[in-house]
């Protein structure tokens, strides 16, 4: 079996990369001094993100646009490969997520989890599959799904997260003799994504545990990412802290190129669900 792999030097493409878990994959590996490709819709955090990079010795370049752009997002990868001459990690993250149930839920909603979780995603993994293949690189294709799927009631949103599974599972039947893997990590509950997996009157039950009374729900139900913080250090055994993903993205890209993962599921200590 061949050594485990660097990531010194690789190219890594994170979507989703302005918050959360791509913002914690992005600068990790950007730390190990990876030249990493940042894309979100913030240009601010992302700005921050290439600064903490470059202060570690890793590279960075920042582009502004909505992944459901999917000319962009090719135009991205194909950029990114373009300018290294490689492709070696593509981590499709971004996501957008609404728990509600189905009688009185809203099909707008339902369209853009659609085109964000799957239809970009899907983009997002041919791109990286044929940049790879152009490039003749060995490459890792990282999706973010969920732990919705391990449950038969999450709604739209884990119907998404299925699909993901299944577009994950196809993809590496079709690479699997080549030096492509493809690996679906599935997050329980963590900083950056409770407030989508989570119903709205739990998280102010969470919140009120940790003596958080105050809550800033914005029009999408998110949270600001200081009381995200503020809960998760509060409640850190059943709130998970995304380092621990990007330290297990981390773990997938450096084994030997044969080494075929092909799912991990990553809690926090305690499961809600």
């Amino acid at each position: 079996m061949g050594a485990h792999r660097s990531i010194e030097g690789r190219t890594v493409c994170v979507t989703g990369a302005s918050s959360g878990i791509g913002k914690a994959i992005a600068e990790h590996l950007g730390g190990l001094g990876a030249h990493v490709f940042l894309a979100g819709r913030s240009e601010a955090p992302m700005l921050e993100s290439a600064d903490v990079i470059r202060a570690a010795g890793g590279r960075a370049d920042v582009s502004v646009f909505d992944v459901v752009d999917i000319g962009e997002l090719q135009r991205w990868v194909d950029g990114a490969a373009s300018a290294t001459g490689r492709l070696d990690v593509m981590v499709n993250n971004a996501g957008f997520g609404d728990m509600g149930g189905i009688v009185d839920g809203d099909p707008a909603v339902w369209k853009v989890m659609l085109d964000v979780n799957v239809l970009a995603l899907a983009v997002g993994c041919q791109a990286a599959a044929q940049a790879m293949r152009a490039t003749g690189s060995e490459g890792n294709i990282i999706n973010i799904s969920s732990t919705a799927t391990l449950r038969r009631d999450s709604g739209m949103y884990g119907a998404t997260k299925y699909a993901v599974n299944c577009i994950n599972s196809t993809l590496r039947d079709e690479l699997q003799d080549e030096p492509i893997r493809v690996t679906a990590i599935k997050p329980g509950v963590f900083a950056t994504n409770f407030t989508r997996n989570v119903p709205r009157e739990m998280v102010e039950g969470l919140a009120g545990a940790a003596g958080i009374t105050d809550l800033d729900f914005d029009d999408e139900g998110k949270l600001p990412q200081e009381q995200i913080d503020q809960m998760q250090q509060a409640m850190a055994p059943v709130i998970g802290d995304v380092q621990r993903i990007a330290e297990l993205v981390d773990y997938v890209v450096r084994q030997p190129i044969e080494v075929n993962i092909e799912e991990l599921v990553i809690r926090p200590q305690k499961s809600m669900f």
